[in-house]
């Protein structure tokens, strides 16, 4: 009754036999040269060129200006994060005193 029951495999009906892969050496006959794939780019056809980008003094000094401001102000939002999470941590510390402290003075009365 608790024991569980197992489901019984099914047995294959015939026999299973991998296909067969049939390997067929090549042979390779030097000095024979390959057939182009693809044809050849004529030398008149333009090549697209990207402009490339000049760093001046003044784009160098706009990266850093805005890298340092970035990090300026991810950190003024961390430090603020975790100003929150202290400041509550030290209310919930002051609550829980004056909590312990009403129900001390309560036992006392009794």
């Amino acid at each position: 009754m608790f024991r569980p029951k197992l489901p019984t495999m099914p047995q294959p009906t015939g026999t299973v036999t991998p296909p067969a892969v049939v390997i067929e050496p090549t042979t390779i006959t030097p000095g024979t040269p390959a057939p182009p794939s693809a044809p050849a780019v004529p030398a008149s056809a333009p090549v697209p060129s990207r402009p490339t980008v000049q760093f001046t003094p003044g784009t160098a000094l706009a990266l850093v200006g805005g890298g340092t401001a970035v990090v300026l102000v991810v950190g003024a939002v961390l430090v603020s994060m975790l100003l929150a999470v202290a400041v509550t941590a030290a209310s919930v510390a002051v609550c829980a005193l004056v909590l312990r402290s009403l129900l001390a003075s309560d036992a006392k009365r009794r």
